[in-house]
């Protein structure tokens, strides 16, 4: 290719004005990919997203290129000896790539988590031993995303290459320093006002929670970001700040964690407890929680859990506290949401915690936690003792690998079975829950079972009837046990899978999970009810069905007794903080309300009533405040349970 020389300072604004180009080529890529999760995304959007996104691509793209400009500049005239040179370039053409393919990884990956991704995923995935073999999966099933990058990729570098510098015209040697040097202090004070987002002394560097200032819709704030920022923003983003919004004597005015459940039984209800978290488990899948779904006529995936539905006490409103399955433990069993950051790969991991099994040890129960991936997939063992779990049962207590999915862990029908098999054997009462699988990327059932379940539009809901028809053999099995009508069985979900209905196509719904409990002939657990609830309610709620009257930390609320406009979620999505109350749901930034939505009005969220309620917008930022300064410091301060 004919190559055209330039001055090799003015090389430094054109390569970066072709990765903004680039950059911006690659925002719209994400948009097309996931049109359908931005369904408030309109044209008139574009202007002000695209001029957000332009900050925050400055700031990546520096982070991303402060290495070369310093070993570029500051080489002065041994950036045009050969080997030099080449190494200049093969360093430039790394890091841009490397920025380009995050992009690109996550016009998938959105699908799964709803946001950009961070630095943590490489705690979640450090522990993982397949990951090879799921990269591989990866490429075969998105390989058009791979062809995607392959093409931008050498038009990128083709762009690059089309210019080449050429040494200053300047023969004083200590002139041509001099000018190197000043051109290295300019770029040095645009890279930190880059990198700030502004160049005001007031101007706070940028962050993800930023995003929300250039956008319509609260879920338009992945457009506006880049995956570069959104991960190197966030390296070592570990801590919690402490947080001082409310006096100690003021604070449990508006939320406490100090819960001393007010028992429904006035005696001791010491039922066994089966608990079950279902991979990707959406709401929407569930048609009995669907009833006014495509007119009507929605049937879902789960006709067996749809059954069950029936006799149970479900809650068809409720939320999960996270997005990724690390984030489901903590908030199921311990109360404890994840907000900023997943609490099992924090610096506070080690936090001494109530949970369901500690209390319940305290009770003479025995208690399991079962798991079929491969010992310490995620962290699960290391938070089931924490926790308290007096076992764990996973893939290598299992000990057959002919019922091996060959990437996650054991098929979730025969490891179901094995469930009920090991919980018939424990003494009782007992406390046992079960986190299921195979309903995950890349949405396989077993051999004997293709085509036997209706495959939808999404890969994912195959494998969801899969589970269902796992979870049906589960209960034949349990049935006539003799411990089976003396059990509490409460189902949920660990976070929501890609959506399929535009009801299910914003930052509201994208947490939406059932919640259920069912006892054999238990009539005062039948019934659905359509009140805001949460993960982080079911051990609290779990406790007050057992009769169980003790001092505990949780984050959540008794969903049995607690009056219904009290009841509330809250969750943590692309650095907002997002509060379900009331039929409305509330987006905070960290110091005010950035948006109130009428959920039940609004479906879609597309118009803010923050200024029409004033009232309303204070009593949401009272509560969230309250919520995170006792979240925030009982993390910091390992207050996450009552001293004895």
């Amino acid at each position: 290719m004919k190559h055209h020389a330039i001055n090799e300072y003015l090389i430094l604004p054109y390569r970066f004005a072709v990765l903004i180009i680039f950059y911006a080529i690659e925002r719209v890529s994400f948009y097309l990919f996931n049109t359908e999760l931005f369904p408030n995304c309109s044209l008139s959007d574009w202007p002000l997203m695209m001029y957000g996104g332009l900050r925050f691509d400055i700031s990546a793209l520096i982070y991303l290129n402060l290495l070369w400009f310093v070993c570029y500049i500051l080489s002065f005239k041994a950036k045009f000896k050969k080997r030099y040179s080449s190494f200049l370039e093969g360093l430039f053409f790394t890091l841009n790539a490397i920025g380009l393919a995050m992009n690109c990884i996550d016009f998938i990956y959105y699908r799964f988590i709803l946001k950009r991704t961070t630095y943590n995923v490489l705690d979640i995935l450090a522990g993982e031993e397949n990951m090879t073999t799921l990269w591989g999966q990866f490429f075969v099933d998105y390989w058009y995303v791979f062809l995607y990058f392959i093409v931008l990729l050498t038009l990128f570098v083709y762009a690059i290459r089309l210019y080449k510098p050429k040494v200053t015209p300047v023969r004083n040697s200590i002139a041509y320093a001099i000018i190197g040097i000043l051109v290295f202090g300019i770029v040095a004070a645009l890279s930190v006002a880059g990198i700030r987002g502004g160049v005001r002394h007031s101007t706070r560097p940028i962050t993800l929670s930023n995003a929300a200032a250039y956008t319509s819709s609260p879920e338009e704030s992945a457009i506006v970001l880049n995956t570069p920022f959104s991960f190197i923003r966030t390296i070592g983003k570990k801590g919690f700040e402490h947080l001082s919004y409310f006096s100690e004597d003021e604070i449990d005015n508006y939320f406490s964690p100090i819960h001393k459940e007010k028992a429904i039984s006035t005696e001791p209800n010491r039922k066994n407890v089966v608990i079950f978290i279902l991979e990707s488990f959406s709401r929407e899948f569930i048609g009995a929680m669907n009833p006014t779904l495509e007119d009507g006529k929605y049937a879902g995936y789960t006709p067996f859990l749809d059954s069950l539905v029936s006799q149970s006490l479900s809650f068809c409103n409720a939320y999960s506290n996270g997005r990724k399955s690390i984030d489901a433990m903590p908030s199921i069993l311990a109360s404890i949401p994840s907000l900023t950051m997943p609490y099992v790969v924090s610096q506070y991991s080690n936090n001494k915690v109530n949970s369901i099994a500690s209390i319940l040890n305290d009770e003479g129960y025995e208690t399991a936690f079962f798991h079929g991936a491969p010992n310490g997939s995620m962290g699960f063992d290391a938070f089931a003792k924490i926790a308290g779990f007096k076992s764990y049962r996973g893939k290598n207590e299992y000990n057959n690998d002919n019922d091996f999915d060959g990437i996650w862990g054991i098929w979730d029908d025969k490891f179901f079975q094995y469930y009920a098999n090991e919980i018939s054997s424990m003494q009782e009462p007992f406390c046992a829950a079960l986190f299921s699988l195979s309903s995950h990327h890349p949405f396989k059932v077993p051999a004997e079972f293709e085509g036997r379940f209706p495959k939808g539009k999404l890969p994912v809901e195959e494998c969801i009837g899969y589970t269902d028809y796992a979870l049906r053999q589960f209960f034949n099995n349990v049935k006539d046990k003799p411990w089976f009508n003396n059990t509490l069985f409460v189902i949920t979900a660990d976070h929501s899978s890609i959506p399929d209905h535009s009801e299910y196509m914003n930052n509201a719904q994208a947490f939406a999970v059932p919640i259920l409990f069912y006892s054999p002939n238990d009539s005062t657990l039948t019934g659905s009810r359509n009140v805001i609830a949460q993960q982080a309610d079911i051990m609290p709620s779990i406790l007050s069905y057992l009769g169980i009257s003790k001092k505990f930390v949780s984050f959540g609320i008794d969903l049995f007794s607690t009056p219904d406009n009290e009841h509330f979620a809250v969750n943590f999505n692309n650095g907002v903080y997002q509060l379900y109350k009331n039929d409305s749901i509330a987006y905070f930034d960290g110091k005010v309300i950035a948006g109130l939505y009428d959920m039940k009005r609004d479906p879609m969220l597309t118009t803010d009533i923050k200024e029409e309620n004033p009232n309303t917008t204070k009593s949401f930022e009272q509560i969230i405040k309250a919520y995170l300064q006792q979240y925030n410091n009982r993390m910091i301060e390992d207050r996450l349970t009552i001293i004895k």
